[in-house]
């Protein structure tokens, strides 16, 4: 994918830069890995922003009949090492309600907490995964925790079924033992698949369906920094 398949919305790159670098260490690959795409918060106060993948039939997610849908996103993550070991966070984002940082979606990332967990939230890009925080609807949250500076390869499914129920499942592939881009997904210790129901019980509110996705980062600290590399996005037929 190319910068052209993205559109970017939330914090100006004055309040976050992002953009490709080679001044970082890129997961394990089969083959050559010369670029991450990185964040860098550069003031303080709540700020985020979100890469959506911006493709037909993408933005926003329809199938082949043209009914809202969901899909599967997957990327590897890295909180990187920062002037703080909190204040924010880096996440996948599947079925963004709008086009704006404060549209709710589904988010799969590594959550604002020293050492990070892996968290799915039903919640806003600018709350990232901030466990604390109000409008944060954690659904699932690993057992396993992760230090800055390693990176973590995930992948979260969003299932829209015809009764209106979204099934959400996420996996995690181990980078230890399988390249970034070659990858065997697993389950995540800790985290079973969540039924946002149609009855809007489970989640308290409506499911998530079609809408936007890709990844995203937010912090309300300046000098956070985050990495993503091998982004992938299929969509449910």
């Amino acid at each position: 994918m190319a910068e052209s398949d993205f559109s970017i919305i939330g914090a100006s790159a004055a309040d976050i830069s992002r953009g490709v670098t080679a001044g970082f260490t890129k997961p394990r690959t089969n083959g050559s890995n010369n670029f991450a795409f990185g964040f860098n918060s550069k003031v303080t106060g709540g700020r985020a922003t979100v890469l959506y993948y911006n493709a037909v039939n993408f933005a926003p997610l329809r199938d082949d009949d043209s009914n809202a849908t969901g899909g599967s996103v997957r990327a590897a993550l890295m909180r990187g090492r920062s002037v703080t070991s909190t204040g924010f966070s880096v996440f996948l984002v599947m079925n963004l309600q709008g086009t704006t940082e404060s549209d709710t979606a589904y988010l799969l990332g590594l959550s604002d907490d020293d050492p990070a967990q892996i968290i799915l939230a039903k919640t806003t890009p600018l709350a990232g995964l901030d466990p604390d925080a109000a409008s944060t609807v954690a659904l699932a949250k690993s057992t396993e925790t992760f230090l800055w500076d390693v990176w973590t390869h995930l992948r979260l499914d969003a299932i829209c079924n015809p009764n209106g129920d979204v099934v959400l499942k996420c996996f995690k592939n181990d980078l230890a033992a399988h390249y970034v881009n070659d990858p065997t997904w697993e389950a995540i210790p800790g985290m079973s698949d969540v039924v946002d129901d149609a009855l809007g019980v489970n989640t308290q509110s409506n499911p998530l369906a079609g809408g936007y996705g890709g990844f995203g980062f937010s912090a309300t600290k300046s000098e956070c920094r985050s990495f993503v590399d091998q982004f992938e996005f299929f969509r449910q037929m």
